[in-house]
């Protein structure tokens, strides 16, 4: 135990291991807008008083995808004071830096370069809040990154394959294989496990001799069939799992008793929802290993702003509450008061024994009302507490429980009937979607997209602000069927078609992993669509300002009047190459909007021939057309822009896995589920207090 807590020890590596930090969450806020940030100063100053070897980040280091200039910038700050130094690092790389930071410019780990004097450097994966998106699919992460003040790792660009190749860290004799794997959609993963798409290569030499560490950012806790990953799923030679995403701490690892290795949850360092497993106290970690062995050092967080929460069932004090009293209402609001009250003395008292802890504390009320009860105004109850809690119109939660009924003689519709999720649970976009086509009527099912599709494509434009998502994903879609329709060569008749177009989608509903690839192609499609939107905005612009200026030396009545009837064109919607018509042409256009599509372009000089069919054409439109016509210039322009599906869509967007398997031959083993027992390895952990391992069976190295 003394050489794991020698602080000078030349073979022990000390790390500091936190999750969860949502930087930029409720910044708006008048009282709450600082936390996070206050908070993450903390770690950091604590990473700097332990003089740790590195930070070890789980994911969701921002709460947004796109954080704003004030998160960045606080962040940017806090790093550059606390991460940058003279101090030197203890430790070396002995893997390729170029595959495990492959995707970057600056492929090294940034306290290595020449030009930055780190003193504590900084790993961190990417969580489901900051992880990468738009057409370079990139994320914040990256910006800190390409400043060079964190290394970001564990990135997969594939969705076919995963290989997992670690970062072999050296100080002394204790050596350290670190996995890292950002977050993937839970659904999409657990396929891949199941399907045995995921390897995690281990070094050739001595494979036995490493500390093996996994950081990952997926659900722990079971919430649906696939929407989780369960710790079976993970190789059997980890030695230690940090897990991030869960935010309730369970720092102390756990020991998994089937796959023979320990499992850290740190936990959020910050309140984002009013649920019981936020109240546990907030904690980091200072985990130091040597050789094998390891032990964690709790951390308690002090600048957390405190937060209480309590459940009332109002059915369980009859003595107190009848329904059938007119006064019940003013009753139970007075009840309410009372608990409210005794949570405000209980986090009182806590902050005078921390005076680092915000005054203001987080309460949350939880109110049962079923029996027969009526809520009371939440808004004229929260005007009670407006300057003595940090979350005045939170304060009460009123909800209620459905009473099971016995089933008579009715017969019930359980298909109709939606149960209510419980507070702080999160309602994902694709099952909203699901669900709701689940109990829609027959006439607004769909017949072309799939559930599972239009699931994904609402997600990527309500989280990731996509706007482009749904309508891309349709057009690709449409493309698709009807090329499958002309290989066919189905007959022109509604009734086929849509028996062929039902037949078509049901195969790719089965064909899970074909249907990924679809909405991918269709997401990169969109971004870049939008690429190219910002460029032509772009270039407007910068047309519009050479405009000004020649209007600086020519009359300033005709300059004006050019100005204002080209501002009512580009108004309009019409093309910017209708700037070299007069004013009687100009006119005469916009009067006569239903001019042929000939005279249109032959006034503008950007018109290109349309690749996507109109808005309101069908796809028995569109298929008789092909068959009346074989020759028409409309029907060769359209079929030559159709993209070919069958192309794979990794040569253009994402890295193969091949290169990885490549670049580093020394780590190309796959790893052998159960091909060695945990007594073989001989780990070991020590702990000073609340040993959860002291009392289990006897030690692996015994056996």
């Amino acid at each position: 135990m003394s050489a794991v807590n020698s602080q000078d020890d030349e073979d022990t590596f000390k790390i500091l291991v936190a999750t969860d930090i949502h930087l930029g969450y409720l910044e708006k806020d008048p009282v709450r807008g600082n936390d996070t940030f206050v908070t993450f100063n903390e770690i950091l100053d604590h990473a700097q008083k332990n003089e740790v070897d590195f930070i070890l980040l789980g994911g969701d280091l921002f709460h947004d995808n796109k954080p704003s200039r004030k998160t960045v910038h606080s962040c940017l700050e806090s790093l550059r004071k606390y991460c940058m130094g003279d101090r030197p690092v203890q430790f070396e790389i002995l893997s390729d830096q170029a595959v495990n930071f492959h995707y970057s410019k600056f492929p090294w780990v940034n306290y290595q370069d020449e030009n930055l004097n780190i003193s504590i450097p900084v790993f961190s994966i990417h969580g489901n809040h900051d992880d990468p998106t738009g057409a370079d699919s990139l994320c914040a992460l990256d910006i800190l990154s390409c400043a060079g003040l964190l290394n970001h790792f564990g990135r997969s660009t594939s969705v076919e394959k995963i290989d997992i190749s670690p970062i072999l860290l050296r100080k002394g004799r204790t050596k350290i294989a670190l996995y890292g794997l950002g977050a993937i959609p839970d659904e999409r993963l657990y396929r891949m496990f199941v399907n045995k798409q995921v390897t995690m290569l281990r070094p050739k030499e001595d494979e036995d001799s490493w500390f093996n560490l996994f950081v990952i950012h997926q659900n722990r806790s079971k919430h649906g069939a696939t929407n989780y990953i369960p710790e079976q799923f993970l190789d059997d030679f980890i030695d230690l799992v940090v897990w991030g995403h869960e935010h309730e701490c369970k720092i102390a690892p756990f020991r998994n008793e089937q796959q023979c290795f320990y499992v850290s949850q740190p936990g959020s360092s910050v309140v984002t929802s009013l649920s019981p497993g936020e109240a546990v106290k907030k904690h980091i970690g200072l985990l130091h290993v040597k050789g094998k062995i390891m032990k964690m050092e709790k951390i308690a967080l002090e600048t957390v702003r405190t937060f209480h929460i309590e459940d009332i069932v109002l059915a369980d004090h009859p003595d107190l509450f009848h329904p059938d009293n007119p006064n019940v209402t003013q009753a139970v609001q007075a009840f309410c008061m009372e608990k409210v009250e005794l949570m405000l003395d209980t986090a009182e008292r806590e902050r005078l024994g921390n005076p680092r802890q915000p005054e203001k504390p987080i309460i949350r009320l939880r109110v049962d009302y079923a029996g027969g009860f009526e809520p009371f105004s939440v808004h004229r109850f929260s005007q009670k507490y407006m300057h003595r809690v940090a979350n005045p119109k939170d304060i009460i939660h009123f909800f209620r429980h459905r009473e099971q009924k016995e089933k008579k003689d009715i017969d019930l519709n359980f298909g109709k009937l939606v149960s209510r999720p419980a507070e702080g649970t999160t309602l994902r976009v694709e099952d909203l979607v699901k669900q709701y086509f689940q109990t829609a009527e027959k006439k607004v099912q769909l017949s072309l997209l799939t559930e599972r599709g239009m699931g994904e494509a609402v997600q990527e434009f309500v989280d990731k602000e996509e706007k482009d998502a749904i309508e891309e994903l349709v057009k690709f879609q449409l493309e698709k069927t009807q090329r499958f329709l002309k290989e066919r060569r189905t007959d022109a008749v509604e009734e086929k078609i849509d028996e062929e177009v039902r037949k078509f989608r049901e195969s790719r509903k089965k064909n899970t992993e074909e249907e990924d690839k679809e909405v991918r192609e269709a997401m990169i499609r969109a971004r870049a669509h939008r690429s190219e939107g910002d460029a032509l905005v772009a270039a407007s612009s910068d047309e519009d300002s050479m405009d000004i200026e020649r209007m600086g030396t020519s009359n300033p009545s005709d300059g004006l009047s050019s100005t204002l009837s080209r501002g009512r064109g580009r108004a309009r919607g019409r093309a910017r190459g209708a700037r070299g018509q007069n004013s009687t042409a100009r006119g005469s256009s916009r009067r006569g909007r239903g001019t042929t599509s000939q005279e249109s372009a032959s006034g503008s000089r950007s018109s290109k021939p349309v690749s996507v069919p109109g808005k309101n054409m069908s796809i028995l439109d569109v298929f008789r057309s092909s068959k009346t016509d074989h020759s028409s210039n409309s029907f060769q322009s359209y079929s030559e822009d159709i993209i070919d599906i069958d192309s794979d869509p990794e040569d253009t967007s994402f890295v193969p896995s091949s290169k990885i398997n490549q670049r580093l031959p020394a780590t190309s083993s796959h790893s052998k589920r159960g091909s060695q027992s945990q007594a073989s390895r001989g780990i070991e952990y020590e702990s000073d207090e609340d040993d959860p391992f002291m009392s289990s069976a006897p030690s692996r190295r015994a056996k």
